[in-house]
């Protein structure tokens, strides 16, 4: 488990050098290119085109702006806004972004198929929410507003703040209030792989699976 702050963030140019992207955490811990996820907020000032990731499974969502509408060259376009249900999408798509109005700044989730799956989920923070990470799943929780105690940390959640739950974690709670991201990464198994580039465009609805965070 770890708490993570905007010192512990690394902001950088995206990997077409078109936009800036603030890297929130990556895993293994440190890795450039070769991870098995990342999280990051990117700012996009202007229309442009987004980097390609072969090999990746990609999730975004709007947290700040009117929106987008993304192209892809193997999917119909979706238009996205300000904290609405998230797209994923394959990295080798040539995608391209069309600012609504204005700038936007974006929540981004990246997995290298075949090895991590993530579930992005929008949730009101309000008293105590547990989470469980277990040798096939962990945990990035991003506070988008609010302040939250977390059981084994002396420091609390603010709002920027993310807290990351390793494999190790076993059970942590949360207890405050606000407005948080939670992403759920699982490991896949040989039997349970998934190819996004072949399901095509997925868009997230709101609904709250099973095996999400509990009040």
């Amino acid at each position: 488990m770890r708490l993570l702050t905007t010192a512990d963030y690394r902001r950088m140019r995206w990997k077409n050098g078109l936009g800036w992207t603030t890297e929130i955490a990556v895993s293994p811990a440190d890795a450039i290119a070769d991870y098995d996820w990342r999280v990051s907020i990117a700012e996009i000032e202007n229309d442009c085109a987004f980097s390609a990731f072969p090999g990746f499974d990609r999730t975004l969502l709007v947290l700040h702006g009117a929106g987008i509408e993304l192209t892809f060259d193997q999917a119909p376009s979706v238009i996205l806004h300000e904290r609405d249900r998230p797209a994923q999408f394959a990295g080798e798509w040539q995608a391209t972004c069309r600012l609504l109005n204005g700038p936007t700044r974006d929540f981004n989730v990246m997995t290298r198929r075949g090895i991590v799956s993530a579930e992005l989920l929008h949730r009101p923070l309000v008293g105590a929410m547990w989470f469980h990470a277990s040798a096939h799943s962990e945990w990035l929780i991003h506070m988008l507003a609010g302040s939250a105690k977390v059981a084994g940390l002396t420091k609390p959640l603010e709002t920027g703040d993310s807290l990351w739950l390793s494999p190790h974690s076993g059970h942590r709670l949360l207890d405050g209030g606000g407005d948080l991201l939670v992403v759920k990464f699982t490991r896949i198994t040989a039997n349970a792989a998934t190819d996004i580039s072949s399901r095509g465009l997925s868009l997230h609805p709101h609904s709250r699976p099973s095996d999400s965070p509990e009040k």
